[in-house]
Order: C-alpha cells, then structure tokens, then sequence
C-alpha cells in the first residue's frame, strides 16, 4: 500500500509539473483561468511586439503540448466512449428489472424519510446530512456548465437522454449507496469505513468466494486522483475565479500578478484566497464539519437556482411545449428526417445520445461510486433506508436542477421559427445568454445570480471531493490517518495554486479516472444485483407498515 500512496503522489506531482506549461484554451468558458480577455491579450499584444526568437519557443512548446492534450483528449473519448456508457446504462437498466422501478416506487417514500431525519441507527452523520454531502459534491459546475455544453455539442436532444441516464441511475444510485451501508465496518476508533473498495471487497467475496481486494484498490486510486487532480480541486476553482473575474471585471482592467506570462486579476486573486481559506477552515474540521456546512449550504443554493429556473419557466410559460418538441425532435433525428437529409439521422441521434448521456452521468454520478463513500457514514440501522434517502440525489440533480438549465437554453436558442442555435457559445457563457435572454433585464444582474450559485455549486463539490480521496486513501493505507492529514493540505495547496494553472491536461485527466471510477464500481453492482434484489425484498417484508 505504501507503493500505491507513493505512486499517487507521484503521478500528481507529474500531472501538475506538465499542467504548469502553457496550453490552448479550454473549450469550456468557466474551465479557463480567470486570466486577461482575449480582446485584452490581442490589445496588450499590440502594445508590446514580441521578436521571432521569443516567439519561436511558446510556438514550440505550445505544440508539444497540443499533441500530449490530444493524446489524453482520445484516451478521454475512449474512456467516455460507447462501451462505458452501454456498461452504466445496463447496469442500471439491469438494477431498474430487478428491483421492479424501486426509482419509480418508491420515490414518494424516499422524500418522506428524507423530511423525517431520522437517526437509527450506527454513523457518523444523518441521513439527511449523508444526502447533503452527496449533493454537495454532486451538483457543482456540472449542473451549469455540462447541460450546456451537452446541448451545444449534441443539440436539445442531448437533454432528452441526460433524462434517461438519470431515470435508470436512480436506481443505481439506490443499489451502490445501499450496499454500501450493508458492507460498512468500523475503525477501533468507532469511525466509519465503508465505500464502493468495502463492496467490492467484502460483498463480491461473500458472493463468489474469490478475492477482489485488486479491483478494489483500482477504485481507490482513481477515486484519490479524481478528487485530487481536477474534479476537485482545479476544475471548481477555476469555475469560481473565472465567474468571479467575469463579473467583476470582465476587461480585465486591474490586474494583480503575471504568472506563467498570464496576467491575472485582483478579483481572480483575491477570490482564490478566500476560496481556499474558507476551504481550509472546512476540511481541518474533518466529515463532520463538512456535513453540517453541507446540509445548510447545499438546500440553499438549490433553491436560489430553482426559483431562478422557476422563473424562467413561467416568464416563458407558452415557449414550453416547443421546446419540448424540439427536444424530442433532436432526440430521435426528426429534424433531419423532415429535411431529407435521412444519411444524417443516425449521428444526429448518436450524437444527442452519446453528449446527453455522458453529460448526464457525469453531472449526477451515478454509477461512479462517489456517494456510496458519503452515504455509508449514514445513521441509519437498515441499509435500504438510506438507499432509498440517496436515490433522490439523482433525481434532484438531473430531473430538477440540470432540466432548469436545458429548457432556458432551449427556449433561448432552439425555439420558434428563426431559433438562432448556440453557435459559438459553450460553457458558463451559453447559459448566462440564455438566462439573461430569457429573462430580460440588462443582463448584468442574471450574470451576478448565476455567478453566485456558481461560486456555492463548485465550493461544496470541493468539501465533497476531499472527502471522497481521502476515503479512498484511507482504504489504500489501511486507515493511516496521518497520510490523511498530509493529504488533506495537499489538497488545499492544490485549491490554492489552481486559479493558475493551464490545467486542460489536468482536467482531462480526472475526467479520465472519474469515468475510470465507473468500471469496477458497475462490475460490483451487477455480481450483486442479487443480493440488492433480496436485501430490498425483505426490508419490505419485515416492515410492512412502511408506505410509499
């Protein structure tokens, strides 16, 4: 174990030197490093000309780096490529079967246990705390800057399969965070240890009588390089300083510091520090602060981005149904049919469905294995219960939160007869449009909410990421705490230096490890889908009074 600690730091170390470089901008506008505007670099660029010689090497190692982007950028479609969706989708579709749409049937139940927080049983945190630490890594950038960037590259269909990734990862949300309470142990010190590593291990060799303590180590080092190296640290970092920047100072009129030949801002700086201070204060505080912080902080920012949805909604209450028909038509091709470009309709369908369902599964995590690790810390004596508690994530994720975005993007830009498309907007920047467009107003105002809820959505995924990695190192280090603490800095620092960074390889590599999360995870479930089936059943049996 001492071997794989080392190697993860090691390749973190590595992943941050080749991240330090300069790269090409990121195709997501919150996903750049609130550095100068482009009109700013062309002006400053005119300002200061640059000889042949000092342009000749940036070209050089542009380039270089470009190819090792590239690189990674296949490896990343291999990873998020068919295969793994098909195994993700099946397995929820498989889980769906055979515990006969508990998502459908039990929905209503699950809301009434959430309401009654009610503590059972043995952990660490409750229910309705486990639930809000879930989110809080769940619903971050993902929720504003994954539905549009999903729409932008696979159309208004997109939005269409994020829903029927979401429907069928309800119910393997249900099963991962249920087993993961059923095969939870405890530390001599009384904390809890349990997780997707503990499922694996302990429930696949009840089930097959075979070790797979190597599948479980798997999971734990892409869960620690996952949290650690991007999804946790640089990507929500960069989101906060890059809205911060956005709204604050946009021209980039008051810049601060130079660093790597970017010049960043006094708002991309100062939001950084109090980012990371805020952070720090959190995370010392260990699962129980970050809990408490999650379920007052999280119920909060949902609501602000619903009734901001909400709004929207009923300010183009008659825009509805349209985009609801040009979401399905995007969905199945139907608007390639009508225009008689029939060779077209299978990419266009593929296209909605591959951009729709990675989106989808990426935003909610379903089947990646992170909100087992929060829910297994949960107070509750019958692992069903708080399956049935953590399911609702999925639900609120996707089916509330991410279909808020889609439709006002899809009102904004897809609808009615001169319905302009997104063209070159991608990320934060699509859906600042679409809101500021169809809300009205000056715009500058929907910029600040968005901003705000931004800024809650990627500092919460932060505190649940760190819990996460440092779950999954306590595993690979057989519970030495110390490495934990020196981790847990190390993740700070990471917090701390990521505003800038030219971190597009670092982000591609934890998308590459998160998706990675997903494979031995969905393997587990289905080898127990058996034991989920039976372990349901009885809970039902033995406490008939409990209703839906």
């Amino acid at each position: 174990m001492k071997k794989i600690s080392g190697l993860i730091f090691s390749l973190a170390l590595l992943f941050a030197a080749s991240a330090m470089a300069p790269a090409q901008e990121s195709q997501e506008a919150v996903l750049v490093p609130a550095a100068i505007s482009e009109a700013a670099a062309t002006d400053q660029a005119e300002a200061q000309p640059v000889s042949e010689e000092t342009a000749a090497a940036p070209a050089a190692a542009q380039e270089e780096v470009s190819a090792f982007d590239k690189f990674l950028a296949e490896v990343d479609d291999v990873v998020w490529g068919i295969p793994t969706i098909i195994l993700i989708l099946a397995t929820g579709l498989l889980l769906t079967v055979r515990l006969r749409g508990v998502q459908f049937t039990k929905l209503r139940l699950g809301f009434k246990t959430l309401f009654s927080n009610k503590s059972t049983g043995k952990g660490e945190v409750t229910p309705f705390q486990a639930l809000c630490t879930a989110l809080s890594a769940t619903i971050g950038t993902g929720n504003i800057v994954g539905v549009a960037t999903a729409i932008a590259a696979g159309g208004p269909g997109a939005l269409f399969w994020m829903w029927i990734a979401a429907l069928l990862g309800t119910a393997t949300k249900y099963t991962e965070c249920m087993l993961a309470v059923k095969y939870r142990t405890h530390a001599s010190d009384g904390h809890v240890l349990g997780g997707p590593f503990y499922t694996i291990e302990t429930g696949l060799k009840e089930r097959t009588g075979k070790n797979f303590k190597w599948l479980a180590v798997l999971f734990a080092v892409f869960g620690v390089l996952a949290g650690l190296l991007g999804i946790g640290t640089m990507t929500q970092i960069n989101g906060i300083t890059s809205a911060v920047n956005n709204a604050m100072d946009p021209n980039a009129a008051h810049i601060a510091l130079n660093v790597f030949g970017k010049d960043y801002t006094y708002a991309t700086v100062i939001a950084g520090l109090i980012v990371t201070i805020a952070v720090a204060l959190v995370l010392i505080g260990g699962l129980k602060r970050i809990a408490r912080v999650a379920e007052k902080v999280v119920p909060t920012m949902a609501v602000v981005y619903i009734f901001l949805g909400v709004s929207v909604l009923i300010m183009n209450a008659t825009e509805i149904p349209q985009a609801f028909v040009a979401i399905f038509k995007s969905a199945f091709g139907w608007n390639a049919v009508a225009g008689g470009a029939t060779g077209w309709v299978f990419k266009q369908v593929t296209d909605s469905m591959q951009k729709g369902i990675a989106r989808g599964i990426f935003s909610n995590e379903a089947g990646l294995g992170s909100a087992p690790i929060a829910a297994s810390a949960a107070q509750v004596e019958e692992p069903v219960e708080q399956g049935i508690v953590s399911m609702l994530g999925t639900f609120i994720d996707t089916i509330i939160i991410c279909t808020m975005t889609g439709l006002a993007i899809v009102i904004a830009f897809y609808t009615g007869s001169n319905a302009p498309g997104a063209g070159d907007l991608k990320g934060v920047a699509l859906t600042s449009a679409a809101f500021s467009q169809v809300l009205g107003g000056d715009g500058q105002s929907v910029q600040f909410l968005l901003m705000i809820c931004l800024i809650f959505f990627a500092f919460t995924t932060i505190l649940g990421w760190d819990y996460y990695s440092e779950k999954c190192l306590e595993y690979l280090t057989n519970g030495k705490m110390g490495m934990v603490k020196v981790f847990r800095w190390i993740y700070i620092l990471a917090v701390f230096i990521g505003p800038y960074f030219t971190v597009n390889a670092v982000f591609t590599i934890a998308d590459i490890t998160n998706g990675l999360m997903a494979i031995p995870n969905c393997i587990s479930l289905i080898l127990l889908s058996g034991v989920a089936a039976r372990s349901t059943k009885d809970y039902f049996n033995r406490f008939p009074s409990v209703k839906e």
